[in-house]
């Protein structure tokens, strides 16, 4: 069966090349691979949770400059 991709038969593919293969089981890590996938995993929790601080520091920002002006306009009116 073969399946079209709108633009001509340059597109042309077999089912069976469109079927996911299998993924193959890794092997168990050695203990300085496993040390190595924490202290990545760890880098990795770290930077997701400084990108967290910066954008709650960031949106505390806003809403302090959003009051400051609502409060400007309340002493102009």
């Amino acid at each position: 069966m073969w399946l079209e991709g709108g633009g001509g038969s340059k597109y042309k593919m077999r089912i069976y090349e469109l079927v996911i293969k299998p993924i193959k089981p890794k092997p168990p890590m050695t203990l300085p691979q496993a040390r190595i996938h924490g202290l990545k995993q760890g880098v990795e929790r770290s930077k997701q949770q400084l990108q967290a601080e910066r954008d709650r520091q960031r949106q505390q920002r806003e809403n302090e400059r959003r009051q400051k002006q609502i409060q400007q306009r309340n002493k102009a009116a």
